[in-house]
């Protein structure tokens, strides 16, 4: 299993493109000589994929065919596909020959020097500038600032990856491009590969503008993940103080002024309702912060997970075998 290599490939009406990177990629995974496995998710297809992918199953047993009941995106066919998989190393590629199965054994090399991600690049990009390429090198650099992992280029699907590290992610909504800032979070070592990037054969792109304002919602979800996962009441207790605070000031400082004195005039009026909103709503904070801390509690105890991640151990093999 440990040599074992598992393909992973997302499928969505792609069926002019799945026999010639069937032949291709087979081709390169052939010349490494070592045992290998491709899965292919088809998430819904409504062309024909489906029906060319079973029949290459009848002729190749190193494949597998997982076809999920509807079109649930990309991010849940990888998950998938990951769960499926049983190479030690796991390799994911999009479906539309966009990217090289030639560039695998690149991928490879890094994980062989003892990186637990290696992370394509697409460091020259071929699509259009206006509509993917300032976009993307805009959600890049902020992806980057947000998660603290120093990649290029986080939107392209094909990474190597080992099987282990892939088990301490959990995927869902659109994260699959975040597994590394993810994987990181638990101590993953990440290293970025250059690959080709080549303009789509036939087809039409599943991607357009209006995925940039997911990717930002995203990156959002990512960035409290990763700096308060384990700690919400140090974001939620931090809003709560500043509300509380800052309401609890405005309060005092009427109910200081009516003590000496002093009129409260209608023109007060705006500044108290403040003063009791924010005073509310920084409760509130505290409030969540505190149910955060329980639901996180909850979610590690009662499925028995760990908020670490081992990568090894060893010498206890050793004592066990002496005694």
């Amino acid at each position: 299993m440990g040599r074992m290599l598992s393909i992973v490939i997302p499928i969505h009406n792609e069926e002019p493109s799945i026999l010639p990177l069937y032949d291709r990629l087979t081709a390169v995974l052939e010349s490494l000589h070592r045992p290998y496995e491709i899965l292919f998710v088809d998430d819904a297809s409504t062309d024909r994929s489906f029906e060319l992918l079973a029949n290459l199953v009848e002729i190749d047993n190193r494949l597998k065919v997982i076809r999920l009941r509807r079109n649930f995106g990309q991010t849940a066919a990888l998950s998938a596909g990951f769960h499926e998989a049983d190479g030690g190393v796991v390799i994911a590629m999009d479906g539309d020959l966009q990217h090289a199965p030639e560039d695998i054994p690149a991928l490879l090399e890094k994980i062989a020097e003892g990186y637990d991600i290696a992370s394509g690049w697409r460091k020259e990009r071929v699509d259009n500038a206006v509509t993917r390429r300032i976009p993307s090198r805009i959600a890049n650099w902020l992806m980057a600032k947000a998660s603290g992992i120093e990649l290029h280029d986080f939107g392209t699907t094909f990474k190597a990856y080992r099987a282990e590290v892939l088990k301490d992610v959990q995927l869902y909504g659109d994260l699959h491009r975040f597994i590394p800032a993810l994987a990181s979070f638990y101590g993953a070592r990440v290293a970025e590969v250059p690959i080709r990037n080549t303009l789509r054969a036939q087809g039409d792109s599943h991607y357009g503008l209006g995925r940039t304002f997911r990717v930002m919602f995203d990156l959002l979800t990512v960035r409290f993940l990763l700096k308060y996962f384990t700690r919400p009441m140090h974001f939620f207790g931090t809003l709560g103080l500043l509300g509380t605070g800052l309401g609890g000031l405005i309060l005092a400082y009427l109910a200081i002024y009516r003590l000496t004195g002093h009129e409260i005039a209608i023109q007060h009026g705006p500044l108290m309702i403040a003063g009791g909103l924010l005073l509310l709503a920084g409760l509130m904070m505290f409030s969540t912060g505190l149910l955060g801390e329980v639901l996180i509690r909850t979610y590690f105890e009662s499925q028995d997970r760990r908020i670490y991640a081992v990568r090894d151990i060893i010498g206890r093999k050793e004592r066990n075998a002496a005694r």
